[in-house]
């Protein structure tokens, strides 16, 4: 399949392609089941293998979700849907998820977080909650991920630092009680620096969960800054704001290409940083995302063969 086109942009950061190879490496997409529906094929786009979340947006019906997660599963993929706390009214609902994922999709992985609603829908109101119910360990998942905030969060900050650090230590001691492989997925960030701070501060106040980081894919600018905004991702909005001041940026696409230089060669000369992959937000499209990783240091699409035609 042929790539899409992406343009030099002015100069900026530069790593080594080995280095952006190495950073590129096993990356994780994010997608809903609205935007899944509108790619061909997954194998089009994707390496093999790679780990797709689903978002469960409030009010999406579980039966998206799961016939979704199958088809990820399907097209030679690992699904890892959301668990958002605030919409699941009760443990009952809990299991009833978990075993349509599985039975269904055969789902061994999921991403556990609050949620981005203010009122619970029931019973439960952050992820540690869910965790404890042992429902996931129960049921034999093998990577349980929770959120992570390198700028902050409007809704934990409302517990301030000692609060944050003190449910990243519970999270900490819960990944040593847990058969499943923990890590943190962060919101999407556009600028290296405050992220490679919150990173090692984070390996110096003891906390060893690898983070998958997240970051914004190819898109327009405007897109981004809409997303930005309504996350409330801090200090890294301003690269976008000061981006728009230049007419001469305004219309083109945003690429996080110097984000990721400065990451790679960060991550280059730093092997034990917390910061272990990338996931993306593919704000300007999973194909367009898909092929930009491709053109810039991620691994090929593997060769498209017939799935076997459902009985």
């Amino acid at each position: 399949m042929a790539l899409l086109n992406f343009r030099k942009s002015a100069p900026g950061p530069v790593a080594s392609s080995a280095a952006m190879e190495a950073l590129l490496k096993g990356y994780s997409i994010e997608v809903m089941p609205r935007t899944a529906e509108k790619v061909d094929d997954f194998r089009h786009y994707l390496p093999a293998g790679t780990r797709v979340y689903i978002a469960h947006i409030d009010g999406t019906p579980i039966e998206d979700m799961v016939a979704t997660a199958k088809r990820i599963r399907a097209e030679g993929y690992e699904p890892m849907p959301h668990f958002a706390a605030r919409s699941i009214p009760d443990a009952a609902t809990l299991t009833d998820w978990i075993a349509r994922y599985q039975g269904e999709a055969d789902v061994r992985q999921g991403l556990i977080l609050a949620g981005g609603i203010s009122e619970p829908r029931g019973d439960f109101h952050a992820s540690m909650q869910l965790l404890e119910t042992g429902l996931f360990d129960k049921a034999g998942f093998t990577h349980l991920h929770v959120a992570g905030h390198p700028e902050g969060n409007r809704d934990i900050d409302k517990s301030g630092d000692a609060g944050v650090m003190e449910a990243l230590r519970w999270k900490q001691a819960f990944n040593e009680r847990s058969d499943a492989s923990m890590a943190m997925a962060t919101q999407f960030a556009f600028e290296a620096g405050p992220v490679i701070a919150w990173a090692e501060r984070l390996a110096a106040e003891g906390i060893t969960l690898p983070i998958h980081l997240g970051i914004a894919g190819p898109g327009k600018l405007q897109t981004l800054i809409k997303f930005a905004i309504a996350c409330g991702v801090g200090n890294s909005l301003q690269v976008l704001q000061k981006r728009a001041k230049d007419v001469t940026k305004l219309l083109m696409p945003f690429e996080p290409t110097d984000i990721l230089a400065e990451l790679a060669t960060y991550k280059a000369s730093n092997p034990d940083s917390l910061i272990q992959s990338i996931h993306f937000f593919p704000l300007g499209g999973i194909k367009t995302n898909a092929n930009w990783a491709i053109a810039n240091g991620g691994a090929s699409a593997a060769p498209v063969t017939p799935l076997p035609e459902s009985k």
